[in-house]
């Protein structure tokens, strides 16, 4: 591993699921390009081009890779940084942020050495992360605990584009509705309806990274049945109406 103060990574990354990794770094992961999932104590968040996380050094994550990606991450070495105040933040990226990140891609893990201009980019980048990350982003979904909560967050994110009901969902694991429920809110801390329409977000968010996709699509794609009703449960959401988000990105 590169002995610079800081340095970026900058390639595109291929389909995968599941790859847990772990640096000894801080890690600003950002994709420039394409959307990943995150997973990481508990929770699952969603990162297109527009939110970035801030890793502190040896805090494990696992990433689901659904499409090919550009990645340009920052990592920044423990002995020059000081650690994130949290081992994992979600955070938006300001214009700003996102133009500096780009600018690190000059200062690869190769360069011999990293000079006063690259120096002051990377600390720049790394005191607007750690601001941004005390205000994290809070798009995330919770991770059930049990293999009946797993299975039907699997299925109801399987079926989001369908007329789906709780009752479908408690049938299909093998649990009473009751029973199904009381484990959501122990586990996940909301009730499936609340899961529903967080999974339909997050996937509408993936969605709208990619500008070939039209939003009226999108809308039905995620259970929607009119652009009405999904723009007024995005702009809910998010604060941003659809089409206003794709334009950030």
């Amino acid at each position: 591993m590169s002995d610079l103060p800081a340095f970026c990574v900058y390639r595109d990354f291929p389909p995968e699921a599941g790859k847990t990794v772990q640096f000894d770094r801080h890690y600003l992961l950002y994709a420039a390009k394409g959307t990943m999932r995150l997973q990481a104590a508990g929770r699952a968040w969603t990162l297109p081009p527009a939110r970035a996380a801030l890793i502190a050094a040896d805090a494990p994550i696992t990433l689901d890779i659904a499409t090919t990606i550009t990645c340009c991450s920052a990592l920044f070495a423990p002995a020059h940084y000081d650690a994130p105040a949290e081992p994992l933040r979600v955070l938006d990226m300001s214009p700003l942020a996102r133009e500096l990140i780009l600018a690190c891609r000059a200062h690869g893990p190769d360069a011999a050495a990293l000079d006063a201009d690259g120096k002051m980019l990377f600390d720049t980048l790394y005191m607007l992360a750690t601001r941004a990350a005390a205000m994290p982003n809070a798009m995330w979904m919770p991770v059930g605990q049990s293999v009946p909560v797993q299975k039907a967050l699997t299925l109801t994110e399987a079926r989001m584009d369908e007329p789906v009901t709780f009752s479908d969902i408690a049938t299909a694991v093998g649990l009473t509705e009751r029973t199904l429920a009381r484990r959501f809110q122990d586990e996940v801390g909301m009730p499936w309806r609340d899961c529903l329409r967080r999974l339909r977000m997050i996937r509408a968010v993936e969605a709208l990274a990619d500008p070939n996709r039209q939003i009226t699509q999108i809308a039905m794609d995620v259970g929607y049945s009119s652009s009405s009703a999904f723009n007024s449960a995005f702009l809910e959401f998010t604060g941003q109406t659809p089409s206003t988000f794709r334009a950030e990105l």
